[in-house]
């Protein structure tokens, strides 16, 4: 079966791409320092150091196994593609919340670079295909646990 493709924007790439080249660079070297220092303490069976050295290396490894994968089977958008004036993959936009009565800002990316905490939120999440698009002015309702939420879409940026 065939990976399903990563969509992402040209900054998540680059992020993904420092992130691995950093735990390849500058991650195993310390670890392995560290590996280094608690053997240089004599008697493994016992020795804490050790163990949290070779649980921090397995996580870096299967961090690196994860990232090789995603940026393998990445497909960064071309924003330059996109109709202007339309939400697209890349964008940031601001909405109204008639719920909240308030405005947010968010930015539509790829699920891979999707990070709520950030506004970061997925084309495929239900307010990113909702919003998918969509134009200034145009009111876009989004199907949510607690029901349906209502947001203007006031701007658009790329």
């Amino acid at each position: 079966m065939a990976d399903k493709k990563n969509i992402l924007t040209y900054d998540g790439l680059k992020a993904l791409e420092d992130e691995l080249q950093n735990l390849k660079v500058v991650r195993r070297k310390d670890v392995a320092q560290k590996l280094k220092e608690a053997r240089a303490q004599g008697d493994l069976s016992e020795n804490a150091e050790y163990d949290a050295a070779k649980d921090e290396q397995r996580d870096i490894e299967a961090r690196i196994e994860e990232l090789e994968k995603i940026l393998k089977n990445a497909e960064v958008v071309d924003e330059s593609e996109f109709e202007q004036g339309k939400i697209s993959i890349g964008c940031t936009i601001r909405l109204f919340d008639f719920d909240f009565d308030e405005e947010d800002e968010y930015r539509l990316v790829g699920s891979t670079e999707a990070d709520i905490l950030n506004n970061k939120i997925s084309n495929e999440s239900p307010m990113g295909i909702a919003l998918l698009g969509a134009g200034v002015g145009d009111v876009v309702e989004v199907e949510g646990p607690e029901g349906n939420c209502k947001f203007e879409v006031l701007e658009i940026t790329r």
